[in-house]
């Protein structure tokens, strides 16, 4: 994301408390792998979308880009003649294949956060709160999904959990959403999915930016992200057709 951040602000300082904290989903499709793949299948002339959940390197390969939020509307916008490549959640574009109808290739690529959550730990925790409903991401996986009354993205999954009316919401995602939640909407309680080993569904990348680092980074100004001008602007051009379809 910090790359994202500097690929449509080149002309600002972008700086990330630490460099390794990276995302399993983006290293799960390395841009050379994904070069090699479509080397190897020219012929199919693939259409590819992105979600932005990946490296730089990634987004210069794809036709455009699409959100957890916006990937119904870039899917049914692609074209009818091309064969589709979704990248690089399997998880993601096997909901979006769901809702839109549309046939699309998957690489397979997850988040190690959202597949630790299971059918049998989520059946669980709603026996424990029977009256609570399940919203998930759909980055979680297709047995997850079917558990869910609700499978949204992030945004959307604050929306839900403000105009529901139940008082206690089972949240399926990365844990750091709960304190946005608990904080913007106090008077409701907010239970974390949890996996099968625990209510632990932290991203270990993530939790590498500690307000330590980010003190340091703003002190010194580093470490900064600093991207060839050349694949920034391959990287930005699907970007701005995400953001063109999206209107």
């Amino acid at each position: 994301m910090a790359e994202t951040a500097k690929i449509i602000n080149p002309t600002k300082r972008v700086i990330l408390p630490d460099l390794d904290a990276g995302c399993s989903l983006s290293e799960s499709c390395p841009p050379e792998k994904l070069e090699k793949f479509l080397q190897d299948r020219a012929d199919k002339n693939y259409y590819i979308i992105a979600y932005i959940n990946c490296s730089a390197g990634v987004k210069a390969l794809a036709d455009v880009i699409c959100t957890s939020g916006n990937a119904d509307k870039i899917v049914r916008a692609a074209p009818q003649d091309r064969h589709i490549l979704f990248v690089p959640d399997q998880n993601l574009g096997a909901w979006v294949m769901e809702r839109t109808g549309r046939k699309m290739d998957l690489w397979q690529g997850t988040c190690y956060i959202h597949v630790e959550f299971t059918a049998r730990s989520i059946s669980k925790i709603r026996e424990r709160y029977p009256d609570a409903p399940v919203v998930a991401h759909p980055e979680c996986t297709y047995a997850v999904r079917m558990l869910a009354d609700e499978v949204c993205s992030t945004e959307k999954m604050v929306t839900f959990c403000k105009e529901s009316p139940a008082r206690e919401i089972i949240v399926v995602t990365e844990a750091g959403l709960l304190h946005r939640l608990r904080k913007e909407i106090p008077d409701k309680t907010f239970i974390p999915g949890p996996t099968d080993n625990c209510f632990c569904g932290e991203c270990r990348f993530m939790k590498m930016n500690t307000l330590g680092k980010a003190y340091d980074a703003l002190l010194n100004m580093e470490p900064e992200i600093i991207l060839p001008e050349p694949l920034r602007k391959r990287a930005e051009a699907p970007i701005l057709r995400m953001l063109e379809l999206s209107k």
